[in-house]
């Protein structure tokens, strides 16, 4: 039975299909990558530096009196370190919600994930999901890509597309994805497009089942204070501009490092002058 395994290339994820090896396609959030950076990023860096010299002045001062180069990484890493905290509590409440929505009764969780569970819990109260599938691999023969979706779930909205946990409006089929962040951003759109326009689903074990037919796509922002459960618009256009830059993560790392050759001319070397030599 093949098996889908995840490989890394220069800060890439690659998604490995093992019954044919020379399949090798970028996961979807490495395309998501090739989107412009966020111009915020810079300065959030430097207020992070900032407030931590303020916030611990007297330990960064005693640091540097003994290791000034060391005092210096350890405010630069501020951003880096702060980062790594919150995808390590993201990690950890998607695992969470995975078991939540499979059913299983979690009775102690770290302090952290307490308010990820209790609004967790609130969701499935207020909207009554049925799940189908959850954390499998998306995989797009057609268009080459993979990557793994958080939930696909069944949910029963009234008329006005507001949920009835009774299950007594209509049934639709959703594309579902969990976020943690600090705010829901429009890239999720591109990312649910993908996952929903791929060839198949893939499971652990490997088994393929085609991708069905989705009646639209939602996201569950949840943070440590609130929770939101919001339809994300996932149709044609949304999917083009995710083939785009598909594209352009081809450019990127390939067919851009062909297109410059080798010079066939170039300057000589520079005359050197009898008075020189003579120098």
């Amino acid at each position: 039975m093949s098996k889908i395994r995840t490989i890394y290339r220069g800060g890439s994820r690659f998604y490995l299909n093992t019954a044919f090896p020379d399949n090798v396609y970028p996961g979807v959030t490495s395309v998501l990558g090739m989107l412009p950076k966020q111009n915020f990023l810079g300065p959030w860096n430097a207020r992070m530096t900032a407030e931590l010299a303020v916030d611990s002045i007297d330990f960064v001062q005693q640091m540097a009196a003994r290791d000034r180069d060391g005092a210096v990484d350890y405010l630069r890493g501020a951003a880096r370190r702060y980062t790594k905290v919150r995808a390590d509590v993201g990690s950890n409440a998607h695992d969470l919600f995975e078991r939540l929505i499979r059913g299983e009764t979690v009775y102690s969780v770290h302090p952290d994930l307490e308010p990820y569970k209790k609004h967790f819990l609130e969701f499935l109260a207020a909207v009554n999901p049925e799940l189908v599938r959850a954390e499998d691999v998306a995989w797009s023969d057609t268009h080459e890509y993979a990557g793994s979706f958080d939930v696909v779930m069944y949910v029963w909205l009234d008329d006005e597309g507001n949920p009835t946990p009774d299950r007594s409006g209509t049934r639709h089929l959703i594309m579902g994805d969990w976020k943690t962040s600090k705010a829901t951003y429009p890239d999720v759109a591109l990312q649910m497009a993908a996952y929903a326009n791929a060839d198949f689903m893939i499971d652990p074990d490997g088994n393929r089942t085609p991708m069905p037919e989705f009646d639209g796509a939602a996201v569950l922002h949840i943070t440590d204070t609130q929770w939101a459960f919001k339809p994300v618009v996932i149709d044609d256009e949304v999917f083009e501009e995710f083939l785009r830059l598909r594209g352009t993560f081809n450019w990127d790392r390939d067919l851009s490092r062909r297109v410059v050759l080798k010079p066939i001319a170039s300057s000589k070397s520079r005359l050197v002058t009898g008075t020189q030599r003579r120098g």
